[in-house]
């Protein structure tokens, strides 16, 4: 690839696609932009790359005649037109953060998985600094891999969380430790079989060599198997087992026989986090940090953004943020951390999802209530039937779905957003879905107060406010009474 002789068109003009233009324009390439939706060349950003040099194309078929190179933005699946056309035009598919991957001259630690990617990603970012290391989270957390190339020099570690939508136009990553967290279903929407899937994840692994690391989850069938077609020497971490790396023993966290911590000093709380957090002290051991540093980062960093974050308190409900709570693992996740009576926020766009295991999984949890909302809401509606769930209130937007819950909630419960579901319905991203459900819940104490002042006149003795009928945009949005 010769970015001054060749023609690259670049597809999807988020962040990603932006970033890949911006990459290639500074190395002297001849940059063409294409997008599915004529507003993105509106963007101050697209708008900056034209005065630069930057041409559009209209069509696919134009985007094909003048170049010799397409670089997808990942939210581009590889079965989309644009592709296709290039492959049967025998023209170069490239992503970005293959594009990234190529020209990183730091070394690398890449993590991938179903859930718990950011978190671990976090942890390690925090590690690091805690070492005095230079480090750089990029992927599909912070910068673009392109983006991080010019910052992450060879004095620095950059730790890239990499998504399966990646990973299918990701072929030269070679990470000196790779992660891989678990594997749930997820994405079935764009990889159809959970085969494709676990295939993808498993081509972080693909690369690696002797003086490489694969870190892998030993609780996990499926992560497990991986192992035997691995190049490289393995480490595992388990919450269950005592393994060859790092395990949970005693209620401390080890990494080979020796004690990083106690789990009662992490400062993220929950199951999953202690797995995240086991994941993360293997790879920062590996990569040579000292047990006092890693101790120190995991006992006092913050949250992960729209992972669990308590967002506000009003009128005694606390409202909590899990808008990265995806899939349906991630959200079970979520609701075992809950410890006081919840109503749960349940929908969005439909990823291909088992909705019965959800509701299964729900069962004897401290979910009071579900308020289902969005483009699948009738399938998550069929499957809490099927489940026998009768607790459930049915809307057909986000917002509404928000103050319902917030109207349904009582002092002393918890309102949790955790979706399984994509936003893409409604929403750009799971950050913008769940800066939403912020700025509604900030923007609702005045309202709040107003109800339950209202519920104060009724006096105690006259019990909880009646069950709701709510109809909205001609459609009936119905609630089921608890035993209904």
């Amino acid at each position: 690839m010769n970015f001054k002789t060749q023609n690259f068109l670049v597809a999807g003009l988020s962040r990603s696609g932006i970033s890949a233009a911006n990459f290639l324009s500074a190395r002297g390439a001849a940059v063409y932009l294409y997008d599915d939706a004529p507003e993105a060349f509106g963007r101050k950003e697209v708008l900056a790359l034209r005065e630069s040099g930057a041409r559009a194309v209209e069509s696919a078929e134009e985007g094909v005649q003048a170049c010799d190179v397409l670089v997808l933005s990942p939210g581009i699946p590889v079965d989309h037109p644009l592709p296709v056309r290039f492959r049967r035009a025998g023209k170069a598919i490239i992503g970005e953060a293959e594009l990234g991957c190529r020209c990183l001259r730091a070394p690398l630690v890449a993590v991938t998985g179903t859930n718990g990617k950011t978190t671990t990603v976090t942890m390690l970012g925090a590690i690091f600094r805690a070492a005095g290391q230079k480090c750089v989270l990029c992927g599909n957390i912070g910068k673009p891999i392109t983006a991080a190339v010019g910052e992450a020099d060879e004095d620095s570690v950059a730790v890239a969380e990499i998504s399966s939508f990646q990973l299918e136009t990701l072929s030269s990553i070679r990470p000196h430790v790779a992660v891989l967290t678990n594997i749930a279903e997820d994405h079935l929407d764009r990889h159809y079989t959970m085969e494709n899937y676990i295939f993808l994840k498993s081509k972080l692994l693909r690369n690696l060599r002797e003086s490489e690391f694969a870190v892998l989850n030993y609780d996990d069938p499926v992560v497990r198997e991986m192992a035997e077609k691995v190049r490289c020497p393995v480490r595992w971490f388990s919450l269950r087992e005592q393994v060859d790396g790092a395990c949970l023993r005693d209620g401390a966290l080890y990494f080979e026989n020796e004690k990083i911590m106690d789990a009662d000093r992490l400062s993220l709380g929950g199951e999953h986090n202690v797995r995240n957090a086991l994941a993360a002290i293997c790879a920062a051991r590996l990569m040579g940090v000292d047990a006092a540093s890693v101790a120190g980062a995991l006992s006092s960093m913050p949250g992960v953004r729209h992972r669990i974050q308590t967002v506000a308190r009003v009128g005694g409900v606390e409202f909590i943020d899990d808008s990265k709570g995806t899939n349906v693992e991630a959200s079970l996740s979520a609701v075992s951390c809950m410890r006081v009576d919840t109503v749960l926020l349940l929908g969005g766009k439909d990823k291909g999802y088992d909705y019965d295991r959800l509701f299964a999984g729900l069962r004897g949890s401290r979910v009071v209530h579900c308020v289902l909302y969005g483009e699948n809401r009738f399938r998550l509606l069929d499957a809490a039937v099927r489940a026998g769930e009768p607790r459930i209130t049915l809307v057909p937007k986000f917002d509404l779905a928000v103050r319902v819950a917030a109207m349904t909630a009582r002092p002393g419960q918890a309102v949790l957003l955790s979706p399984a579901s994509s936003s893409f319905d409604e929403f750009s991203g799971y950050e913008e879905r769940g800066d939403r459900f912020a700025s509604i819940v900030r923007g609702e104490t005045q309202f709040r107060n107003e109800i339950l002042s209202e519920e104060g006149t009724r006096g105690e003795s006259a019990g909880p406010a009646p069950e709701m009928l709510v109809k909205s945009e001609g459609e009936e949005v119905a609630q089921t009474a608890d035993g209904a």
